[in-house]
C-alpha cells in the first residue's frame, strides 16, 4: 500500500439506503474512500475482483447468499479484512458472533434509518475500518457446513453451594478488536475451581448478553453478563455489559462486581482502565491482569497501577494478536511482567493464582 493512500472500502448491503448512508459517512473521513457498493454477494464478488478493496463492510443478512456463507467463501478463497454491519436484534447478535468465528475482524451496529445517527457513529465505524485494515488475519474457526445460527449446547454447571465464599483472587481481562475469539479461547479451558474472572470487551449494548450466553454454553465455568452487586464467585466469569463500566470492590469481606454509568474513559464504556484501576485499588497483589488484542491504549494505565499495587500482569504477544495496540501500549509503559501467546495466557494466569507471595 502506498504511504498515505486512503483505505479503500467496499460496502456490501442489500439496502440502498444503508449503502448510501455508509458511503456518505465513510467518505467524510480524510483517510477512507468507498470504492464501491454492492447489493448482494454476487455483485460483491465481482467488485472485489475488479476493485481489490482493502476492507469490506458486510451485512449479516442478505438475499441470494447470506452474509455468513459469503464470508466463509471469501475467507477461504481470498482472505481480507471484513467488518460486519449488524442489527440490534437477537438473531443479528448470533449471526455476528458466528461471523467473528469465521474470520471477520470487527463489527459495527447498523444505523437505524428511522432515528438520527449518533454524532460519534461516523468516527466509531471509521476506527473499526482502520483497525481492520491493520489487523492480522487469522485462520477461521470452522464448523459443520450445515451449521446454522444457534446457541451452542449448554454445558452442565455444578450448582453453587449455599453460603459459598466469594473469590479471594481475581483475574481481570481487557480486550477489544479480535477479543471475542481470544476471550473464548482463554475461557474455554478454565477449570470449574478457577478464581473469579472479570472481563471488559469493547462491545455495544445488546451484544454483551448474547456473548456471555454463548460462552456459558461452551465453557466448564459459568459465564454471565455482570449485574450490579454480583458476588464474584470462583468458577465464574463476569462480562461487562455494553454501555456500562465494570469495576470490582471488596465490601465486608465480599468481592463484588459493580457497574457504573460514569463518562467513557479512553472513549470507551465499558473501559478496561476502569476495571483495572479498581483492581489496583481494592485487590492489589490478589489480582492478575491479562491484556489482549485490541486497538488503542485502553488498559495500559490501569495495568501500570495494578503493577504498582503488587498485581501480576500478562500481555498477549504480537504474533497471536489480531491488533497488537493495547498489549503494546501496556508493555511500552512498563506495566507487564510477562508476554505470552494466546494459547498460553490461561496457563500463565492460573499459574500466578496459585502463588501467594507478592509479585516481584
Amino acid at each position: 500500500m502506498i504511504a498515505n493512500a486512503k483505505i479503500r472500502v467496499l460496502v456490501v448491503d442489500d439496502s440502498r439506503m444503508i449503502r448510501d448512508v455508509l458511503t456518505d459517512i465513510l467518505n467524510e473521513q480524510p483517510d477512507i474512500e468507498v470504492v464501491g457498493a454492492a447489493a448482494d454477494a454476487f455483485e460483491a464478488r465481482d467488485m472485489i475482483r475488479d476493485l481489490d478493496p482493502d476492507v469490506i463492510t458486510l451485512d449479516v443478512e442478505m438475499p441470494k447468499m447470506n452474509g455468513l456463507e459469503f464470508l466463509d467463501k471469501l475467507m477461504r478463497a481470498k482472505p481480507r479484512p471484513v467488518v460486519m454491519i449488524s442489527t440490534f436484534t437477537e438473531r443479528g447478535s448470533e449471526v455476528t458472533f458466528r461471523a467473528l468465528e469465521l474470520g471477520a475482524v470487527e463489527f459495527v451496529t447498523k444505523p437505524r434509518l428511522n432515528e438520527q445517527t449518533p454524532d460519534d457513529y461516523g468516527q466509531m465505524i471509521a476506527e473499526k475500518i482502520r483497525a481492520a485494515r491493520s489487523a492480522r488475519l487469522r485462520a477461521p474457526r470452522r464448523a459443520d457446513p450445515n451449521d446454522t445460527v444457534s446457541m451452542p449446547a449448554v454445558v452442565p454447571k455444578r450448582p453453587v453451594p449455599r453460603g459459598v465464599k466469594t473469590s479471594e483472587r481475581l483475574i481481570v481481562v481487557g480486550a477489544s478488536t479480535g477479543g471475542t475469539e481470544a476471550i473464548r479461547e482463554f475461557l474455554i479451558g478454565m477449570p470449574p475451581d478457577c478464581p473469579g474472572i472479570a472481563i471488559v470487551q469493547h462491545m455495544p449494548e445488546n451484544f454483551t448478553r448474547m456473548f456471555a450466553e454463548r460462552l456459558n454454553g461452551l465453557c466448564q465455568i459459568t459465564v454471565k453478563e455482570a449485574e450490579h452487586n454480583d458476588p464474584i464467585l470462583p468458577g465464574h466469569a463476569y462480562i461487562a455489559p455494553g454501555g456500562k463500566h465494570l469495576w470490582v470492590k471488596r465490601d465486608e469481606g465480599q468481592l463484588l462486581a459493580k457497574l457504573s454509568t460514569e463518562p467513557p474513559m479512553n472513549l470507551h464504556r465499558p473501559s478496561v482502565d476502569f476495571l483495572f484501576l479498581s483492581a489496583a485499588k481494592f485487590l492489589g497483589p490478589d489480582a492478575i491482569g491479562v491484556i489482549m488484542t485490541g486497538m488503542g491504549r485502553d488498559g495500559a494505565q490501569g495495568m501500570a497501577e495494578m503493577k504498582k499495587a503488587g498485581a501480576w500482569n500478562i500481555a498477549q504477544d504480537e504474533a497471536s494478536s489480531v491488533i497488537f495496540g493495547m498489549p503494546r501500549e501496556a508493555i511500552e509503559l512498563g506495566a507487564v511482567h510477562e508476554v505470552a501467546p494466546l494459547g498460553r495466557l490461561r496457563e500463565r494466569a492460573l499459574a500466578r493464582t496459585t502463588r501467594k507471595e507478592a509479585a516481584r
